[in-house]
């Protein structure tokens, strides 16, 4: 049985709270908690929007578009924090070894997106290993129209970063569902998604 996003996250913090304590890790647990705590934001955008365009760049650097990358069929669209993320490692390497092949039978399209250079996509890319598309959204624009940034503490990191977030967008670039996850150490988990791209295939 392939193993969870959840269980390979706990081996790590597992692995994360054996070793001696130090400041900047003390500061991630407190953000962590901090965000797990607030809870989803005001404004996430809902099930039955229309997801907007906007310009991105891609792991080369050339500019593309979400439309042009989704294409015109449903795909499923996924919101990372960046290469240096141990969690988005973790997602995007189950995502690829366990969702990619079930999504290619279902003739269904992965995109993953972050605000790191195109450097840090094509980082991304090689370390994992990935076959799906990984973009770059430098200014946040995707990720502030549907509402899924936030503001880590001051001494966790000095910007903002989207929410882990999960969406099912189908030809028109309307959402059929959203999975957003405050706690940026969990994540949708490949029979979610799978789950629920069954459900909106059979409405």
């Amino acid at each position: 049985m392939p193993t969870t996003i959840s269980e390979q996250v706990s081996r790590l913090a597992e692995t994360t709270a054996a070793q001696p304590a130090n400041e900047i890790m003390g500061a991630f647990t407190r953000e962590q908690a901090d965000l797990a705590a607030r809870g989803l934001p005001a404004g996430v955008i809902e099930v039955g929007a229309t997801l907007p365009d906007a310009e991105l760049l891609d792991a080369h650097g050339a500019t593309t578009s979400l439309n042009a990358a989704l294409g015109e069929r449903l795909s499923v669209l996924v919101f990372y924090r960046g290469a240096w993320c141990p969690y988005c490692n973790i997602t995007l390497n189950t995502y690829q070894a366990e969702l990619i092949p079930e999504l290619t039978a279902r003739g269904v399209d992965l995109v993953a997106i972050s605000p790191q250079t195109p450097d840090g996509s094509l980082s991304t890319l090689e370390k994992n290993a990935l076959t799906f598309t990984v973009l770059s959204d430098p200014g946040n624009q995707i990720a502030a129209a549907v509402g899924i940034l936030t503001a880590p503490s001051d001494e966790a990191r000095a910007a903002q970063l989207p929410m882990p977030t999960t969406m099912i967008v189908d030809a028109d670039r309307v959402i059929r569902w959203i999975d957003v996850h405050p706690d940026y150490t969990t994540r949708s988990e490949p029979e979610q998604i799978l789950a629920a791209l069954d459900a909106v295939a059979a409405r």
